[in-house]
């Protein structure tokens, strides 16, 4: 593992089912105020972290308190939530899970009174240091990219919230201009389309974001036509996210630290390319050194986009989007009040914004301004070691 290794450090914040969509029940309005849990996977073999923590997250004030280790757990570094909201997944980003060289996903079940997991199974991955976990829409499927594996795999979700054996497992091949970070592929990001037809895997080694159908029932990916979209030759493509509005799609290149617009078309699952942008400012026009975009969020309201910088210059950047066309325009940048900002997440109230920054593991909280966009911080640090990924779940 070099120091230049994309992984995800993800704030997961877990919208608790009032805030999520269960597979068997009409999905519950979100109760105002409330407090939520925030789970953050960390990297055990890069600090003093036991696993996964919880902290208590008020969304009136935004004040964040930490509640301890809700589990012992080797390298869990990104995390996804059930949409029933009681079960909560992660990927164990490690090179060998007993006698496999492959690495693994852990699912828990929640105690929504303490926060606490509960170890139910884990499951090989089938291939090195998984660096990404999502869930589809209807839960019944969890879907992992396997980064030095360069390749992605889907598994059923059981009743009871175990993993079965893998439903799927696809091999990607090739390699692109950047001969020490992509001399093979190496897959970063898994998830669904807006409606649950289509997954989508973005390879940072190949720079593609490769375009699967996705049976509902049987959890199988097979390759969509058109296959894939094409980014920039060495930008290495790390995360997606979707505009609410399901007609625009935006990825995040780590090695250029650009995001580029698509126009998605539901219909065939394809990505139609509108703009590329830097996150960086004008005033970093003539920046020479390393690049390492890390994460990437739309904001609910669907007016804003947020992006993480890294490779020491610790900022994330905000952009206005062009309703009508997708489009961004950068805003702003925000210095991230610690070092390695590898995630972010916002609130589900759309109030604050969480920044995991990992190197100088802490989390810091910052205002969004709801006309603006900007950040503001509101002064809320608290300690988390080697943070990678944040998830919400409202507490009962």
């Amino acid at each position: 593992m070099t120091p230049t290794r994309c992984f995800v450090m993800k704030l997961l914040f877990i919208a608790a089912p009032a805030l999520v969509f269960s597979a068997t029940a009409a999905p519950q309005k979100r109760t105002p105020n409330k407090p939520y849990f925030v789970y953050v996977g960390t990297y055990t073999s890069k600090s003093v972290s036991k696993g996964i923590y919880v902290y208590s997250f008020d969304p009136g004030t935004g004040k964040l308190t930490s509640l301890g280790a809700a589990a012992e757990s080797e390298d869990p570094s990104f995390l996804a939530l059930h949409p029933s909201g009681k079960y909560l997944y992660a990927v164990n980003e490690i090179d060998h899970f007993g006698a496999q060289k492959s690495g693994a996903a852990s699912a828990f079940s929640i105690d929504h009174k303490t926060g606490k997991l509960t170890l139910l199974n884990q499951a090989a991955t089938r291939g090195a240091s998984p660096c990404h976990i999502s869930l589809d829409k209807s839960g019944k499927f969890a879907l992992v990219a396997n980064y030095d594996g360069g390749s992605v795999t889907s598994f059923p979700v059981h009743d009871d919230g175990t993993l079965g054996e893998a439903a799927a497992f696809v091999q990607h091949h090739g390699s692109s201009v950047n001969k020490e970070r992509q001399e093979g592929p190496h897959a970063h990001w898994i998830g669904t389309s807006p409606d649950n037809r289509f997954a989508l895997a973005a390879d940072l080694g190949l720079d593609e974001v490769l375009i699967y159908r996705l049976n509902s029932a049987k959890g199988t990916l097979t390759l969509n036509d058109p296959p894939y979209a094409k980014l920039n030759p060495g930008s290495g493509p790390r995360h997606v996210a979707f505009h609410p509005n399901g007609k625009f799609a935006y990825v995040l290149t780590e090695l250029e630290d650009n995001v580029t617009a698509f126009a998605y078309k539901a219909t065939n699952g394809s990505l139609s390319p509108l703009q590329t942008v830097s996150t960086l400012s004008t005033l970093r026009k003539d920046y020479k050194g390393p690049k390492e975009a890390a994460e990437i969020a739309v904001h609910p309201n669907g007016k804003f986009l947020y992006a993480s910088n890294r490779a020491g210059i610790d900022t994330i950047s905000a952009f206005s989007i062009n309703p009508a066309k997708g489009t961004l325009s950068l805003r702003d940048e925000y210095p991230t009040m610690g070092k390695t900002p590898r995630n972010f997440a916002i609130d589900p109230t759309g109030k604050f914004l969480l920044a995991a920054n990992q190197e100088s593991s802490n989390i810091v909280v910052f205002r969004i301004d709801s006309t603006t966009g900007a950040l503001a911080p509101t002064g809320e640090i608290v300690e988390a070691p080697a943070p990678v990924c944040i998830t919400f779940l409202q507490v009962h």
